[in-house]
């Protein structure tokens, strides 16, 4: 990873990124695909439950709550 990416799961709310790959695999990888979660797209988390999972994202104008072990997998760029 370049010292501007990081995990999803580290972006703080209200700071938007863009996807730059996923690291899972099997049904997760499948699952993130069908939301729409690749390469370039521009995720914002929204809020964070209050124990800090799960968190809410904007996806693609969706909002979609997605697991910490999840978010990790899911690499981003910031500006």
């Amino acid at each position: 990873m370049n010292r501007n990416q990081i995990t999803l799961d580290q972006l703080p709310v209200g700071r938007k990124a863009n996807v730059t790959m996923l690291t899972s695999d099997g049904t997760t990888r499948r699952r993130m695909l069908d939301l729409g979660v690749v390469g370039g797209t521009e995720i914002e988390p929204l809020y964070r439950s209050p124990s800090g999972n799960p968190v809410a994202y904007l996806i693609r104008g969706a909002v979609i709550a997605l697991r910490s072990d999840v978010s990790k997998k899911i690499v981003v760029s910031v500006s």
